[in-house]
């Protein structure tokens, strides 16, 4: 199984960049987006072979997430069943024979750590999910979780201590995820610097590789010998992030 995660950064804007060629030459089993900034009834897009999952915010262009699959889930699901976090179209999740499949979008700190203590308390909800879930099969969840966890994960952390994303508390909360039994599976394979997945758009940041790798894709420990690549697409453009994704073996291939 083939697995794609881009945050888009808007569906409509990401559609006129070469979306479809791109979908094309990768040609995943699964693609999850993140903020699609739309509701489905406002984008013109037709992706043959695949079944297509939204949810979108109340809050018009705005947060949201989609999952496009050629695999049919046995089920699917929206958000964390928290009434407080529900309301901004950030998670999606797929049942498959085998496994859960989770696409996520995690809220910001924002400037002046104004929603530090909100996005805390997500981390301690998403983690609980996440684990619920584990309690039935494995789980895979993928997206832009706007944090670096470690200082190779971005290129000036002495210069970006205490912003958002790279706080000890947003970092700490990755820490919980991992230790209470995912991987970070590009990390997993990869341990070099200088791999990364967002690039503000000013100061040419992008071009020198001035970027933040804050986009993941995390699998149960159960699935740790299925797990044979995760890559990064720097090299793909039209949003400010890039892809990010993975290739699981499994012998039912879904």
């Amino acid at each position: 199984m083939k697995l794609l995660s881009w945050n888009v950064n808007g569906i409509r804007a990401v559609l006129g960049k070469g979306f479809h060629s791109i979908l094309l030459e990768h040609d995943p089993d699964i693609f999850c987006i993140q903020e699609t900034k739309a509701h489905p009834d406002q984008v013109n897009l037709e992706l043959n072979g695949y079944h297509h999952f939204w949810n979108s915010a109340m809050k018009k262009g705005y947060s949201g997430t989609a999952i496009f699959s050629k695999i049919k889930p046995l089920q699917v699901t929206y958000g964390i069943n928290k009434e407080e976090h529900d309301c901004e179209g950030r998670v999606i999740t797929a049942e498959f024979p085998h496994y859960f499949l989770v696409t996520v979008y995690t809220p910001n700190a924002k400037r002046e750590l104004l929603r530090l203590p909100y996005r805390m308390e997500w981390d301690r909800d998403f983690l609980l999910f996440l684990k619920n879930l584990e309690q039935k099969k494995p789980v895979i969840f993928c997206g832009d979780l706007n944090v670096a966890h470690t200082e190779v994960d971005l290129a000036r952390p002495n210069d970006n201590r205490r912003n958002p994303g790279f706080t000890d508390e947003e970092r700490g909360g990755f820490s919980n995820i991992l230790t209470s039994g995912f991987i970070d599976t590009f990390r997993h394979l990869n341990k070099e610097k200088g791999h990364y997945t967002w690039w503000s758009y000013m100061l040419d940041a992008r071009a020198k590789n001035i970027g933040w790798r804050i986009d993941y894709v995390c699998v149960s420990e159960s699935l740790r010998s299925q797990l044979e690549h995760a890559f990064i697409l720097p090299t793909v453009m039209g949003s400010d992030h890039c892809p990010v994704g993975m290739i699981l073996k499994s012998p039912s291939n879904n």
